[in-house]
């Protein structure tokens, strides 16, 4: 790439809302998905008879099986999230930014 093109787009305010908005939005679906995560972690190391204990009296399926389909499925989801903000916001911004740096 060549110097002028590079320093062209590093100082366009598109190019630094983009590395914000992708940044923040990055930061904030991590945090989401750690939460989850770390929840189920401290669960499992503080009260691990929680996990274990069924959803009904007599049921053989305990609190622990719809909790470990809800973090895989947040993950599916929050990935969907971001894969959708991606392809309309982020990928409009960066539309711009090529076809500025292009004139």
């Amino acid at each position: 790439m060549n110097e002028d093109v590079l320093k062209k787009v590093q100082s366009n305010p598109k190019f630094i809302e983009l590395v914000h908005k992708k940044t923040s939005y990055g930061w904030k679906m991590s945090a989401i998905m750690l939460l989850i995560y770390y929840g189920f972690i401290l669960i499992l190391a503080f009260k691990p008879t929680l996990l274990g204990t069924p959803i009904a009296q007599g049921s053989v399926i305990t609190i622990g099986i719809p909790i470990g389909v809800f973090i895989i499925v947040s993950a599916f989801l929050l990935t969907g999230l971001y894969t959708r903000k991606a392809n309309s916001e982020f990928d409009t911004l960066n539309q711009q930014i090529v076809e500025e740096a292009r004139k």
